[in-house]
């Protein structure tokens, strides 16, 4: 591959490591909201300031400066939302036990062979660290919000990336509770939501006694 973006010292406004939070964040930007789907990187522009607003790109992604790495608006919005949507159908595959599609595999690892990679700046009293980028700002981004994820499966923490258990919600989120049994993104809404309705369901049926569930998640969204 050839480096096409430079070389860059190490920059304070820009975060080179992404959070398990910033991957569940990009990937609940699709979610369910009152039972309908909604996406919220509708345009490029949505897509862009999702990104800028967190420092995750070094330049602003505007029109003219995708046209200097051939891309255009549409074809960045693309790509930001193939590697979403695959990052999430591998999160769902992970999350209910099953093997993620072909497709979100091929594009998940495409969107990894993108990062960023660490090298040696010459200084006038010696070297520093620095990085050069493979493909350009939008693939190093998609690259480090992949990471996350990816390490989490690959240091064997592949069962705390979970679904909500609300139906009506489905955010992807990373148990990180130390007894690694959260079934909801967060008990104040969600939890209590279906806690409620449990309860109203047992009532209904003069069983108010019985369990609370077992613990399974519910059903993926169709992205589609």
């Amino acid at each position: 591959m050839t480096l096409t973006g430079g070389l860059h010292k190490p920059s304070h406004d820009h975060q080179h490591e992404m959070s398990l939070e910033d991957t569940s964040d990009f990937m609940n930007t699709i979610e369910l909201e009152s039972g309908s789907l909604v996406d919220h990187l509708v345009s490029f522009d949505d897509a862009a300031h999702w990104l800028i607003d967190r420092g995750f790109c070094h330049e602003d992604l505007s029109a003219a400066s995708l046209a200097t790495h051939g891309t255009t608006e549409a074809m960045a919005l693309d790509k930001v939302k193939g590697v979403r949507d695959a990052l999430r159908e591998v999160a769902d595959a992970v999350a209910h036990d099953r093997p993620p599609t072909d497709e979100a595999l091929t594009e998940v690892n495409r969107a990894i062979q993108s990062r960023e990679r660490v090298e040696l700046v010459k200084e006038a009293d010696g070297v520093s660290i620095g990085h050069s980028h493979v493909g350009d700002p939008l693939d190093d981004a998609l690259a480090r919000l992949a990471d996350p994820l990816v390490a989490e499966i690959q240091n064997g923490r592949g069962d705390r990336v979970r679904i909500c258990a609300n139906d009506t919600c489905q955010w992807v989120f990373f148990d990180e509770s130390r007894a690694g049994r959260r079934r909801w993104c967060d008990m104040a809404t969600c939890g209590n939501q279906a806690k409620a309705a449990r309860h109203r369901a047992r009532a209904k049926a003069g069983t108010a006694g019985a369990p609370e569930g077992d613990g399974t998640y519910g059903p993926p969204i169709a992205l589609s």
